[in-house]
Order: C-alpha cells, then sequence, then structure tokens
C-alpha cells in the first residue's frame, strides 16, 4: 500500500468511525499532505525513522515552531498506530525518535477553596438558584462550556448521578454529577425553569429567564461576575472549572485514563496536561508549606 491510500482510509477512518469534526479531520489532512510531500509517495513499508526524522528537520528548516512540529508528529503517530491495527505495519517508526515538546500553556486551576467560594456565590433568588446549577455541573462534570449549553433535558439521568453529554465530534460520554449537582439541578428544574419557560417548548436544561437556551456568552459573563462576588481572582472562566475538575480528580488519585474519558479527549496526550500541573501545585505546596522545601 502507498502512503496516499493509507492516508485517504485513515481519514475515512476518523471522519466515519471515530466521528471527528471536519475541520479536525482537515488538520490531519494537512499534517499528513505535508508528510507525503516528504516522502515522494514512497510505499507504507517503507517508512522508517529516517525518514521521519527528515520530515521533522524540514518543518524545521521551513520555519514551523516546535509546537506544529509536535503536532504533525502527533498526528503522523496516530496514522502509524492505525496502519499497526490494520496490519499494513508492524513496527514502530516513531518508538525512539525525540519528540519536540509542544510548549502547552499551563491551564489556570483554582484551589478546592477557590471553587467552593465560587460556586457558593450565587444567592436564593431565581437566577442565583439556576447559576448554582449551573457552576455545580461545570465542576461536578468537567463539561465545556458548550456542552452545558446543548444539555438537554433527556440526558440527565439524576437517580443515577450522570448525565450523557456529546462532546467534539458529536462523541458521546457519561458524564458524573454526585449529590451536590444533583440537588441543584434539581431544585432549578422544580423552581425555576417551569416559570421560564412553558411546556415543552425548549430542550436545553439550561434556559434564561425569557425561556431561550442560555448562551455560552451569557454563561461566561455570570461566572466572572461570581469570582468577582467571591473574590476570586485571575481570569476565571468556565474552562477553568473544568481544568480544575480534571487537576482535583488526579490529585485526588484518579487515573490519568479515566480522567481522559471523564474529559472526552480522543488523545491522551491531552489529558497529560494536568499531570504536569499537578506536580507544579505539589512542589509549591511542599515549597510554602514544608519545613525544608523553600529555598531559604
Amino acid at each position: 500500500m502507498r502512503i496516499e491510500a493509507s492516508i485517504d482510509a485513515f481519514l475515512s477512518h476518523l471522519a466515519v468511525e471515530r466521528g471527528l469534526a471536519a475541520s479536525t479531520v482537515q488538520a490531519y489532512a494537512r499534517d499528513l499532505a505535508a508528510l507525503l510531500e516528504t516522502s515522494g509517495g514512497i510505499a507504507v513499508s517503507a517508512v522508517d525513522a529516517r525518514l521521519l526524522r527528515q520530515h521533522v528537520e524540514r518543518l524545521e528548516a521551513t520555519g514551523r515552531g516546535a509546537s506544529t512540529r509536535a503536532r504533525a508528529l502527533s498526528a503522523i503517530a496516530q496514522w502509524l498506530a492505525f496502519l499497526r491495527r490494520e496490519g499494513a505495519m508492524v513496527e514502530d517508526p516513531m518508538a525512539d525518535m525525540h519528540r519536540p515538546r509542544r510548549g502547552r500553556k499551563v491551564p489556570r486551576v483554582l484551589s478546592v477553596n477557590e471553587v467552593r467560594v465560587l460556586i457558593e456565590a450565587p444567592g436564593e433568588e431565581p437566577i442565583g438558584i439556576r447559576d448554582r446549577a449551573v457552576l455545580e455541573t461545570l465542576y461536578a462534570a468537567g463539561l465545556r462550556v458548550s456542552e452545558l449549553t446543548t444539555l438537554r433535558l433527556s440526558d440527565l439521568q439524576l437517580s443515577a448521578l450522570v448525565c450523557r453529554v456529546f462532546g467534539k465530534g458529536r462523541r458521546q460520554r457519561i458524564a458524573p454529577l454526585g449529590e451536590p449537582a444533583v440537588h441543584w439541578i434539581s431544585r432549578y428544574l422544580e423552581e425555576v425553569r417551569p416559570r421560564w419557560v412553558q411546556g415543552d417548548a425548549v430542550e436545553e436544561v439550561f434556559v434564561s429567564n425569557r425561556g431561550r437556551s442560555v448562551t455560552r456568552q451569557a454563561i461566561w459573563y455570570r461566572i466572572r461576575h461570581y469570582a468577582r462576588l467571591a473574590g476570586v481572582r485571575g481570569h476565571i472562566t468556565p474552562h477553568v472549572l473544568r481544568h480544575s475538575f480534571a487537576t482535583h480528580l488526579l490529585e485526588g488519585g484518579a487515573d490519568l485514563r479515566v480522567v481522559q474519558e471523564m474529559l472526552g479527549h480522543a488523545d491522551i496526550g491531552t489529558t497529560e496536561i494536568y499531570t504536569h500541573v499537578s506536580r507544579e501545585r505539589l512542589q509549591s505546596l511542599v515549597e510554602s508549606r514544608h519545613p525544608r522545601g523553600g529555598a531559604g
């Protein structure tokens, strides 16, 4: 099999079997097209570490940064893994390769106490009950804000303390809610939502006081409002709660693969950033609290 045909098969696998978004598939296509240019369209069996190192050197020579080169190698690694699963390749030519670091920015993470005061900031008025339910859900389930705003009533399984989530590329997963989140969602559904929505005209769980689906912009605004109210400093966004959810799970001893599933990450490399966050937080804790942790 030649590289061109194998790349076409891989991209079809991403789009059809894994259900990745068109933009994501196109990004893979661009990275693999660059490899095709380097290789000249050889047979898959001729792909080796020397060719891949040559490709990385070519990317570097054309001004591609470390993050771009790392992303390109990640795409190639997934293509090679696909070929091995399909029986078109036995050995992994990337096994002994040094990969450039992505230089990924470490996400902002709240402490457990900061999460608590932020979540407890909304009041007991109807909008406060809704917002408390929103904050509890974002943190308990580790949702992206787009996943929260598209969460439907039919996705809730409150008796089982979980909800069904459709993430990127419409990948489906079951996310945990926990008792506090279920309590506040239930209060919102019983006390607030019926005032704002007549009948079953809106499928989404979270709505505005005008009875329309709540927007991502509204969630961002409300979270910034409560961060100021609670005295939580920094740029606080819905994704900060997602980062905090993942980091706190790992600090509590959760397995990295389990956290990957909970977050809906297709690539475990995306989840690994949180292990770095946990190490940094542990080091900072030791330096500030341990009798012999500081530099002095």
